[in-house]
C-alpha cells in the first residue's frame, strides 16, 4: 500500500515517539501503572501542550484540523509504549460524539476543555449481559419533565477511575435490542445517584463498574435526537476502532522487534535461537502478519469517511485481521522469550497481554466477521 503522510503527521509521529522513548521507558510505566493513580497526570498535561489532544478536532471546533489519520499516527507510537492514558474514550469517542451532534453549547463546554487537557471523559456502553450489541441495553432515560431520569449498570468503562466526565447510551424508547429508541447523553461523574466501583485491568489500565440509581439530568445532557443515537454510536465506536487497532499495530511493531532481538541473544547448544531455521521462519510470520495488520489499518482509517456500508466492512476487516495477528504475534513472542516471556519484569509479556485485550474491545474476532459477512 503506498500511504503518503503530511509533513506536520510526520512531525506528530517524530515529537510522540521522542516523549514515550524519553519519558515513557519501561520502568516508568511499571511504576506508574502500580501507583495509587495509575496513570501520569503529567504526561495528559504534556500531551495538551503538545496539541496532540485536539489534533483530530477541526479548526471550527477548537482543535487543530486533523482527523482520523492523525489519531492512527497518534495511537500506534501510544501503542508502542503500552501508553494508559486514556486518548480513546477522551478524545477518540467523547470526542467523536461532540463533534458529530453535539449542540453548539455542548461543544463549546467540552472540546475546548478535552484539547487544554483539563477534561477527561469515559464512554459508558457495555452492560453485563449486551455482549456486543449497543442496542441491548437494560439502562433506561425516562422523560422526567423537561429531563430524564437514568437508572441502570454500565460494565468495564475504560478509564472512568480518571474521569470527571461520562458519556451514556440508554434506552429511552422501544423494547430490548430494538434499534430505535437509543440514546446519548453525556454528564459529569459526580451527578447524586452515580457511583462507581474501580479496579484495575488485564492489561494495566483502570476500569470501573458504574452504576446509575435516579440519575436526574437536563434535556441539555442529551446528544443528537431523542431515540436516534445508535448510527451515531456505531460511526464513533468504528473511529475508535480504527484507532485501537492503529494502537495494536505499534504495539505488535515492539513485540516483534524484541523478540528479534532476544532470538539473537539468547543462545542454545550454544548458538543463538535466531540461527535456528524454525525460530527465522516464526519471527518471518510475525512481521507478515504485522504488515497485514497495518495495511488493514490504513484501509479502514480512509474508510472512516466513506458511506456507512463501505465504513462498516472496512472496519469490521481491520477488526478481524488486526485480531487474528494481534494473537499470533502476542503468543510467538511470549512462546520464544520462553520463562521470561511470562515474568512481570519483562516487558513482552504486558505486551502480549495489550493484544489479547484488544480483541474483545468493541467487539471480537468472531463479532465482526460476522457483520463483515453480513455486510458483504
Amino acid at each position: 500500500m503506498d500511504f503518503n503522510f503530511t509533513e506536520e503527521q510526520d512531525m506528530v509521529r517524530d515529537g510522540l515517539s521522542r516523549l514515550v522513548r524519553e519519558q515513557y521507558d519501561w520502568e516508568t510505566r511499571r511504576k506508574a501503572i502500580a501507583s495509587p493513580a495509575g496513570w501520569r497526570p503529567e504526561i495528559w498535561a504534556q500531551l495538551a501542550e503538545l496539541g496532540i489532544l485536539g489534533m483530530p478536532f477541526s479548526e471550527a471546533d477548537g482543535g487543530f484540523g486533523g482527523g482520523a489519520v492523525d489519531a492512527m499516527v497518534i495511537m500506534e507510537e501510544f501503542g508502542k509504549g503500552l501508553v494508559v492514558e486514556p486518548f480513546v474514550p477522551t478524545v477518540v469517542c467523547a470526542g467523536g460524539f461532540l463533534k458529530h451532534a453535539g449542540t453548539a453549547a455542548q461543544k463549546e463546554e467540552h472540546i475546548g476543555a478535552i484539547v487544554s487537557g483539563s477534561a477527561v471523559f469515559a464512554f459508558a456502553y457495555a452492560e453485563p449481559k449486551g455482549r456486543f450489541d449497543y442496542a441491548d441495553l437494560e439502562t433506561t432515560a425516562k422523560k422526567d419533565g423537561a429531563g430524564y431520569v437514568i437508572n441502570g449498570h454500565k460494565a468495564v468503562v475504560i478509564g472512568a477511575p480518571w474521569a470527571g466526565h461520562l458519556i451514556v447510551t440508554a434506552r429511552t424508547g422501544g423494547a430490548r435490542r430494538d434499534r430505535g429508541g437509543v440514546s446519548v447523553f453525556v454528564l459529569a461523574k459526580d451527578t447524586p445517584g452515580v457511583t462507581t466501583r474501580d479496579y484495575v485491568t488485564v492489561d494495566g489500565r483502570r476500569a470501573s463498574e458504574v452504576y446509575f440509581e435516579n440519575v436526574a439530568v437536563g434535556a441539555d445532557a442529551l446528544i443528537g435526537a431523542e431515540g436516534e443515537g445508535l448510527a451515531l454510536i456505531e460511526l464513533v465506536t468504528d473511529e475508535a476502532i480504527a484507532a485501537l487497532c492503529a494502537e495494536a499495530c505499534g504495539a505488535m511493531k515492539v513485540a516483534h522487534a524484541m523478540t528479534v532481538e532476544y532470538s539473537r541473544q539468547r543462545k542454545q547448544f550454544g548458538v543463538p535461537i535466531g540461527s535456528f531455521q524454525v525460530i527465522q521462519h516464526r519471527l518471518v510470520d510475525m512481521y507478515t502478519a504485522y504488515e497485514t495488520a497495518v495495511s488493514l489499518t490504513y484501509l479502514a482509517t480512509l474508510r472512516l469517511g466513506a458511506d456507512e456500508r463501505e465504513r462498516k466492512r472496512a472496519v469490521s476487516a481491520a477488526k478481524v485481521g488486526v485480531g487474528q495477528s494481534a494473537r499470533l504475534i502476542g503468543q510467538e513472542a511470549v512462546q520464544i522469550h520462553g520463562g521470561n516471556g511470562v515474568t512481570d519484569e519483562y516487558a513482552v509479556g504486558h505486551y502480549f497481554k495489550r493484544l489479547t485485550i484488544f480483541d474483545s474491545e468493541f467487539g471480537n474476532v468472531d463479532h465482526h466477521l460476522k457483520r463483515h459477512v453480513a455486510l458483504a
